[in-house]
């Protein structure tokens, strides 16, 4: 889709005095309306592509559906851009028989930012809803030099990131031949989004709960990510920068390992640190501190 990135001319100034006009490629970013049932339900800034996992990702996050199955249809509604073209901007999700709509009293019909998330409700306890999936009972260990080399294979793959600059990314990993193998990755300008898009996707494969798996994202790890990742049964999030003190608390709460300042070389476990195993098998050493 053309719309993920636009280029633009610009200035370009150095401290030396050089001046210098040249084309840039930005990252693309529009307002995506999510409707549930032809009911407005929120509003997010986006990166265009892959909308339709992007909204049933979101709506999953929100506890609204709890697989793909309860999605009887999705598509766009028609709106007419500033250009007079039809601008995809709106996607409109009609549940199946029998899946609750959401409560008219939940609805935000809110301008959500592409990096606040959860930004439109009033409560922690309005957003922290008890996962279907049991984390705890997921033992699966990784080795800390595979944890290690995931943001490399996640920057790695981000096409987009390379010809802008300016978007996250989130990538699913599981284990495969050669260790962690990225299953799916997704970019966008906001860290929720892309998580949802790749939560979206992997409800779309049937593949919730993602037992056995691994979340790495480019940012930080914020409450609502490790909510997110705990709704769809992954037990182990990673993150290259800090995770939030709420985040934590959830973590511990649930049964995900959170990892934050993974940086390649080293990396903090901020909560249930039995899954990661060093070189030697075992998890049992002293706390891992980046």
């Amino acid at each position: 889709m053309a719309r993920v990135t636009q280029r633009r001319r610009v200035t370009r100034l150095t401290a030396d005095g050089e001046v210098r006009e040249r084309a840039d490629v930005l990252a693309g970013e529009e307002p995506l309306e999510v409707r549930v049932n032809s009911e407005p339900l929120s509003v997010t800034m986006r990166t265009p592509g892959n909308d339709f996992d992007l909204a049933v990702g979101f709506l999953h996050g929100e506890g609204i559906v709890s697989g793909w199955d309860d999605v009887a249809q999705i598509d766009y509604r028609s709106g007419i851009g500033a250009d007079g073209q039809r601008d995809y901007n709106v996607v409109d999700v009609t549940l199946a028989e029998g899946v609750r709509p959401p409560d008219p009293s939940l609805e935000r019909h809110v301008y959500t930012s592409s990096s606040c998330g959860v930004c439109g409700t009033s409560s922690i306890e309005a957003v922290q809803r008890e996962s279907r999936h049991d984390l705890r009972s997921d033992t699966t260990t990784f080795s800390l030099t595979r944890l290690l080399a995931l943001p490399d294979l996640l920057r790695e793959a981000q096409a987009v990131f390379d010809r802008t600059g300016g978007v996250h990314a989130a990538g699913l990993f599981v284990p495969g031949r050669n260790g962690l193998e990225l299953t799916c990755l997704r970019e966008d300008v906001g860290r929720h989004n892309a998580v949802d898009k790749v939560l979206g996707w992997a409800l779309r494969e049937r593949g919730v709960p993602l037992r056995g798996s691994v979340l790495q994202v480019s940012g930080r790890a914020s409450f609502e990510l490790v909510q997110k990742a705990a709704l769809a049964g992954i037990p182990v999030l990673s993150a290259v920068s800090a995770p939030s003190s709420l985040a934590v608390e959830l973590a511990d709460d649930v049964g995900l390992t959170l990892i934050g300042f993974n940086r390649g070389s080293s990396l903090n476990v901020y909560a249930h640190r039995s899954r990661v195993s060093l070189d030697d098998g075992s998890p049992d050493a002293e706390p891992l501190l980046g």
